[in-house]
């Protein structure tokens, strides 16, 4: 034995290890691949062997190759015996091995799940931290299901060490098993509470990736945080907390008047720039996130753009790019506050480094006006003919047409000068937005009427200089300007007043190299111009002329007959065939002008991007079904002969290798070189990019055309955009000395009277005039087209399995699936308590008669309220509202007068609210739980009742029992009247302005509501110019149009005259509906007298009702039992004292404002039904007493059924 093991030594010493095998690669370069591959045969021999020394060494070689790109799998099974060696050193060599190549697909991966637990387990820290590191590489769902509550185990370790490896581990775990997320929060909580620094790092690391996804779920956590914001000095863990709390003010405005304060003092306080970045970053969320127009807050503004500014001065570029990327951020918001540094930003077009220029455009973007327009694209023009490559070139290119086409070219003034724009914009040579640029004069020529001739005489000008675009036919090069070109005047040739030149232009045989489809453009539009001209000649009289123009199109034609692309030889050889028919009538002298151009009346309006997509398929028609029978493996047996013939083809190919000469092999070797070198993927042996560029063959070939200078380089009869900023400037002075000469009556005849906004009579955004109107026509869409599509929702989202709620208490499926006696530690929490109230709540069910049960359950809910009130004042410190609400907000202190009703009257408000609704639901969930079993006994004695009173009264009144059934679902009575009722409930008012809105559902769309709003105009003022603008929230957002941000408004479509009222719709789409919810939001609007304009506000919340969420739906009684019986549906109750109205207004109101419909009703008990937008079922009972009324209902979701029962408790106290 012991010879065996010196043999072992000594073979060992003779074994090449990780620096043999570097050094040898290193010493074999020219034959590299073949050293490897010896070196591999010798690395499976020595995996072979017993000694597990050796086989480390095998394993941290193979690490190496693995890195150089060589395929490492085949050894998996080795890699796991190392992980399980007893030796430190080489179980990790092992578990590193594992971390570079083990995946979900690795088949051997399974065997490594108790090797792991032992590791996790062992009493050295330094094998269970290389556990946890490597498995951190190659955890998969099933690892992460066995090991989780091991893991979670270790989170309470001794050693700091194995502690914060994992708490940070735990975040895979959570990724791959998310059911492990609830098990394991409270002691992930627990641990932004350790005493070790690391530890309590990795803690908020690890929530606030969880947060960053899914911020509503961890809103409670917000007091823990700011006390660890408040007290800690790790820059880093600053960041993190900062970053978290900039995605949960959103959700909670109240939260942002706490933050202020801490964040302005870190902004003047910190010296790093990366803390003071995110810093104004949360700033910013914050001031979003309170309601708009706050003064108090400007101040805080101001110090964020003042220290944005000292980081884009600075001359760290990186700096300078965060710089901007902030200052867009605030742009959305405070436009004013960074136009102001305007001059900064165009100082930034000129940085050497391309991102830093791409972000000032995106900031150019946001600062554009009516007035400052012209100027902006005039500096961004003069940057696109210095500009140095396409990929700026192009950027540029397309930021001045998104500057100046943004919100349906609201900021153009005159729409001549946006034209000639776009017609210089065709001299640039080699740039891809040829496409852009042609789009936008479609657009322009379509929308803007008054423009149209303007841009037919360009458009001709371009058609008629073809021969300089052409010159460049790549797709969506400058030449796809023709498409819009010959579109433009083809479908508008009234306006040509050179029809014939055109025409001929467009039959020029140049137009023959365009590519295909521009080609078929010209085809069709030539045809357009051809009808127009023959109507002209027809009408004037000029016979020959028509025959000419007649002659000339079919000796023309024929050069687009005989083109390759189908669609253009298809077009050409139709409209040929036509115009030879119409030769012969005119030979006949036959009129025949009327009846072309009548192939082309009637205007085109545009389709919508995704009108093809959302074409509804017709009932019957199966898309994926064979429309002939598919064929069968007999017919492909059939042909043999043809595969035969081919195998013989094949085999004397073989045998006959044509003789390749010399000249043929240098053509060869020349064409493999020219697609080398065009090749952008092919590593090239020069080590210069600039000496391969001048080296790459084929440039010297390329033809040097002579310029005569005699020919001006402009093209002739193009606008220069310049005289259009002069025209536009003298324009706008003449607008402004007419209102000065107004404004001057108006102060000699109401002299005396006091102007309110003296200030605003200068020369504002809307006071300036479009030159022409812009029409906003609507995309066509097809028939019974549904009107949104979820393709923008990604499936495989990791992170959508972690949206879950993590205060709700833990339920028995929910533990960890492991031994016993660890799940026990796992689950101490506050949450335990809850099984001990369900215990005493079972008690009281055994009592049998009514009145007891009834006073019992008085009894228990002074307890409970008695209970509530203990709880709340011990948990004072955990709750977030009461946490929001006791601290006063750091603005009071300052301007005590400035905030009282934000931040004195609003916050306990809502605490008190929320208080009330806590306390109602427990009490509901406790007489749930109590009466739901007699409650069923009580259910069948009623049908018991009503079938015996059916009975009785079939004689008597069988028809006017129908008729009063009727009447109820209908909402009135024909015996009765019913007071006047009306859906609509107050929004905001204000001296101008009084907005109503109603909120109705669609059953069609279950994730839609439409919020109809009503404006009555109350002055006499003219309001104009309204824009609604909504915060959204995580679970609700308003939805714009395609490319608005966020934090756009919806322009209302209307104007209102004094005293009219209009009404306009705006949807919104939500995730769940199961919680009433309030949102922000803003109405701006224009108000615009014989004194002048003024802009104003009205700040408004919209409260979405958990009743609007509900649809009006008829049920029958025996579907409504069943539904009963099914045992699917949760139960809930209340019961409203002082009810003085009869139960048929009773009836009705609930039939009304919460959408029911009765399905039966019997004396003074009614059976209801309701189904919500995403399906849920609501039943309900209602029982009249003398002076009260108790409500028993069912729902498949107990929150919406408690939220509902509450709001129906809220509508009849009112009663």
């Amino acid at each position: 034995m012991a010879l065996k093991m010196v043999k072992g030594s000594i073979d060992r010493m003779f074994d090449k290890n990780l620096q043999d095998l570097v050094r040898g690669i290193r010493n074999h370069k020219e034959d590299e691949a073949k050293y490897i591959s010896q070196c591999i045969d010798e690395i499976k021999q020595e995996l072979k062997q017993d000694n597990i020394a050796v086989k480390a060494n095998a394993v941290c070689k193979l690490t190496y190759l693995q890195m150089l790109g060589y395929d490492i799998s085949w050894a998996a099974f080795n890699i796991i015996e190392v992980m399980s060696a007893s030796k430190f050193t080489f179980k990790r060599i092992g578990y590193l091995a594992a971390s570079q190549c083990f995946h979900e697909g690795t088949d051997v991966i399974m065997l490594t799940t108790n090797q792991i637990r032992k590791d996790l387990s062992s009493p050295n820290q330094y094998d269970t931290g290389v556990a946890l590191t490597g498995l951190s590489c190659f955890v998969t769902p099933d690892l992460a299901r066995d090991l989780a509550n091991d893991i979670m185990t270790l989170m309470s370790h001794t050693k700091p060490y194995i502690r914060k490896k994992a708490v940070l581990i735990m975040y895979k775990v959570f990724l791959k098993y998310p059911e492990s997320l609830r098990p394991a929060f409270p002691r992930l909580k627990e641990k932004l509470e350790d005493p070790d620094p690391g530890v309590q790092s990795a803690a908020v690391n690890v929530i606030c990736e969880l947060a960053r996804r899914n911020p509503k779920n961890y809103l409670s956590l917000a007091p823990l945080f700011f006390k660890l914001m408040t007290s800690s000095t790790n820059n880093w863990v600053l960041i993190k907390i900062i970053k978290l709390f900039g995605a949960l003010t959103p959700l909670e405005p109240r939260l942002g008047k706490k933050l202020i304060e801490p964040l302005t003092n870190l902004i003047h306080s910190t010296s790093a720039m990366s803390l003071l970045y995110e810093c104004v970053n949360t700033v910013i969320a914050v001031l979003i996130s309170l309601s708009s127009g706050m003064p108090n807050h400007s101040a805080s503004i101001q110090l964020c753009v003042q220290k944005l500014r000292i980081l884009i001065e600075d001359s760290d570029q990186n700096l300078k790019y965060l710089g901007l990327l902030a200052m867009s951020k605030i742009l959305k918001t405070h436009p004013k506050s960074v136009q102001s540094h305007k001059d900064l930003i165009l100082q930034c077009l000129d940085d050497k480094d391309e991102s830093i220029r791409l972000r000032a455009l995106d900031l150019l973007y946001g600062m554009v006006s009516k007035k400052n327009l012209m100027e902006i694209v005039k500096k961004l023009m003069i940057h696109v003919d210095k500009a140095e490559g396409t990929t700026y070139r192009d950027e540029l290119l397309t930021k001045i047409i998104d500057i100046c086409s943004q919100s349906n070219y609201q900021y153009i003034t005159n729409f001549e000068w946006y034209i000639s724009i776009l017609v210089e914009l065709t001299r640039l040579e080699g740039t891809r937005h040829g496409h852009l640029i042609a789009a936008q004069m479609l657009d322009v020529a379509i929308r803007v009427k008054a423009i149209r001739k303007f841009a037919v005489s360009q458009m001709a000008m371009l058609l008629d200089n073809a021969h300089l675009i052409a010159s460049n036919t790549q797709r969506n090069g400058i030449c796809e300007v023709l498409y819009a070109a010959a579109w433009i005047c083809g479908e508008f040739s009234e306006h040509l007043e050179e029809a014939n030149q055109t025409l001929e232009a467009m039959l020029r045989p140049k137009v023959t190299t365009l590519p295909g489809h521009i080609q078929a453009v010209y085809v069709q539009n030539m045809v357009k111009l051809y009808a127009s001209i023959l109507q002209q000649k027809e009408r004037s009289g000029e016979k020959e002329g028509a025959q000419e123009i007649t002659q000339l199109m079919i000796e023309r034609l024929p050069q687009f007959v005989q083109s390759a692309d189908l669609e253009v030889q298809e077009r050409a050889s139709c409209i040929l065939q036509l115009i030879k028919y119409i030769q012969k009538l005119q030979i006949k002298e036959v009129p025949v002008a009327e009846e072309v151009i009548a192939l082309f009346a009637g205007e085109l309006n545009p389709v919508a991007p995704k009108a093809q997509k959302k074409v509804p398929v017709p009932e019957g028609l199966d898309l994926d079904a064979w429309i002939n029978e598919p064929p069968s493996d007999s017919e492909s047996e059939d042909e043999k002969p043809k595969t035969i013939f081919h195998d013989e083809e094949q085999r004397h190919s073989r045998h006959r290798q044509p003789e390749i000469d010399e000249e043929e092999l240098a053509r060869r070797r020349e064409a493999r070189k020219q697609e080398q070198a065009n090749n952008p993927f092919y590593i090239k042996s020069s080590p210069s990019p600039q000496k391969r560029y001048q080296d790459t063959p084929g440039v010297e070939h390329i033809p040097v055309v002579q310029i005569d200078l005699s020919v001006p380089l402009k093209v002739p009869g193009m606008p220069m955009s310049d005289q259009y900023v002069k025209l536009e400037e003298e324009r706008r002075h003449k607008q402004k000395l007419e209102k000065d000469k107004k404004k001057k009556k108006q102060k000699k005849e109401k002299r005396g009277k006091h102007h309110r906004h003296n200030s605003l009579h200068t020369e504002s955004e809307e006071d300036i005039a479009p030159a022409h109107h812009v029409d906003i026509i609507t995309e066509e869409m097809p028939e019974n087209a549904l009107p949104s599509d979820e393709d923008d929702k990604d499936p495989n989202d990791p992170y959508k399995a972690l949206d879950i709620d993590l205060d709700k208490p833990l339920a028995d499926s929910e533990k960890l699936p492991v031994q016993r006696h660890r799940n026990v530690e796992t689950l101490k929490s506050p949450d335990s308590e809850a099984p001990l109230v369900e215990k005493k709540s079972k008690k009281p069910k055994k009592k049998e008669k009514k009145h007891k049960e009834k006073e019992r359950e008085k009894g228990k809910k002074k307890e409970k309220e008695k209970k509530v009130v203990e709880e709340e004042e011990e948990k004072k410190g955990e709750d977030l509202d009461f946490w929001l609400s006791t601290a006063p907000p750091p603005a009071s202190t300052t301007q005590p007068q400035s905030e009282p009703e934000v931040g004195a009257a609003v916050v306990p408000e809502a605490q008190e609210v929320k208080k009330e609704e806590r306390e109602e639901r427990e009490e509901e969930e406790d007489e749930g739980k109590k009466s739901s079993k007699h409650k069923k006994k009580k259910h069948k004695k009623e049908k018991d009742e009503k079938s015996k009173d059916k009975k009785k009264s079939k004689k008597k009144s069988h028809h006017s029992e129908e008729e009063t059934t009727e009447s109820v679902q209908n909402g009135t009575l024909d015996d009765e009247p019913l007071p006047p009722m009306s859906s609509y409930r107050l929004l905001a008012e204000n001296p101008y302005i009084k907005m109503t809105y109603d909120i109705q559902g669609n059953l069609q769309n279950d994730s839609q509501v439409t919020v109809s709003v009503i404006f009555e105009n109350k002055s006499t003022s003219f309001l104009k110019s309204m824009e609604l603008n909504v915060l959204d929230s995580l679970n609700t957002k308003m939805l714009r149009p395609e490319g608005s941000s966020v934090h756009d408004g919806i322009p209302v479509p209307f104007q209102l005259p004094p005293g009219i009222s209009n009404e306009a719709q705006f949807v919104f789409t939500l995730q769940s509906i199961v919680m009433a919810q309030k949102l922000k939001g803003t109405l701006s609007f224009i108000v615009k007298n014989d004194e002048g304009s003024t802009h104003e506000k009205l700040d408004f919340k919209l409260h979405f009702s958990c009743a609007s969420y509900l649809i009006t739906t008829p049920c029958y009684s025996d579907a409504f039992a069943k539904l009963l019986e099914s045992g699917d549906l949760h139960m809930s109750s209340i019961k409203v004292d002082g009810i003085s109205i009869s139960f048929q207004h009773l009836l009705a109101k609930i039939c009304f404002h919460h959408h029911f419909s009765v399905v039966e009703r019997v004396d003074s008990c009614a059976s209801m039904y309701s189904r919500s937008i995403q399906g849920h079922h609501i039943c309900l009972l209602v029982k009249k007493g003398e002076n009260s009324v108790s409500i028993d209902g069912k729902c498949n979701d107990s929150t919406l059924l408690s939220n509902l029962l509450d709001e129906m408790k809220e509508t009849l106290s009112k009663c």
